[in-house]
């Protein structure tokens, strides 16, 4: 029986995704990735995962996912708060499993597992590869549920199902839209022992932390703004909506297209100099002048926290 050990590195608040970062010509620029993994250790998040969509994982190479996941870890192990989080994203519970069980001897704190999607398997496959990869592991585990980029459904009691079969199937990362409703059943029928992270930007922050969400998956290219939103969140519900509200425009416009939202990020990132370029392997999104200008205002209108 797999026993869930407490972590000494809790999730919860603000869990970004790690942008992948490339030089000009479209190689990994490692320096750079460094570079930011460091300064996000610095803006007071409870963990950091790579290998998420905004990591664009889907246009790595296997070299490129080893020196990254080797680079993050070594970070992430040098810190007594911040947990590593590594998500993986492979179709069969077969490589997946040895790729889950590779991160945690690497020094993972926690895994994000992508269902398979691709060629539609059925509910029963996809249970039963959610139950071979996290049983691999001891470490928690955080499932992707994210239905309109995969077209995989999964009902609430699937997930029930599969935390009473493995007590480190801890989290789910809710990406229906909208989430709250989805986060309020699982929250519910589960007693508390499911607990809810959101993505898509944090687009429904307020509404999925008031139904039990315990923290948000963004990117990363603004994650101070997050912190500020998630500190307000426990001190100044009033101060919270208020800064939320400024910044909802800008986030509900990028996330208009998961390749807008991450070509925009590294453009944030490159102008906040932290990493060294915004180039993003192909296809990509290619922001217009009136886009670039939005960076520019944001980044005006942000500039008390992102600095």
């Amino acid at each position: 029986m797999w026993l869930n050990l407490t972590m000494l590195k809790q999730i919860s608040g603000i869990v970004p995704i790690v942008a992948a970062t490339f030089t000009d010509s479209g190689s990994l620029d490692e320096d750079s990735f460094q570079s930011l993994v460091r300064h996000l250790l610095g803006t007071n998040v409870s963990a950091l995962t790579l290998f998420g969509l905004a990591t664009e994982f889907y246009k790595l190479t296997d070299n490129d996912r080893a020196k990254m996941q080797k680079l993050l870890l070594t970070e992430t192990a040098h810190s007594d708060s911040v947990a590593g989080i590594i998500s993986i994203t492979d179709h069969s519970w077969e490589v997946a499993s040895q790729r889950a069980r590779d991160a945690e001897s690497q020094g993972a704190d926690a895994l994000m597992v992508l269902p398979p999607y691709f060629l539609s398997p059925s509910e029963d496959a996809i249970f039963e590869h959610l139950k071979r990869v996290i049983g691999s592991v001891k470490i928690p585990v955080i499932v992707q549920y994210a239905p309109v980029q995969t077209g995989v459904r999964i009902s609430p009691d699937s997930f029930l199902k599969l935390r009473e079969a493995l007590p480190n199937a801890d989290f789910i990362k809710v990406e229906t839209q909208p989430p709250g409703r989805y986060i309020t059943q699982l929250v519910k029928r589960s007693q508390g022992k499911l607990k809810a992270l959101v993505g898509y930007a944090g687009v429904q922050m307020p509404d999925v932390l008031e139904r039990g969400a315990v923290g948000i998956q963004p990117g990363c290219s603004c994650t101070e703004v997050y912190v500020e939103l998630w500190q307000l969140w426990q001190t100044d519900k009033t101060a919270f909506q208020t800064l939320h509200n400024k910044f909802l425009p800008h986030i509900n416009y990028w996330m208009q297209g998961i390749e807008l939202i991450v070509k925009t990020e590294k453009v944030i990132l490159k102008k906040r100099g932290i990493i060294g370029s915004d180039y993003c392997r192909s296809p990509f999104y290619a922001l217009d002048e009136r886009e670039l200008e939005r960076i520019d205002s944001f980044l005006a209108e942000f500039a008390e926290w992102l600095q």
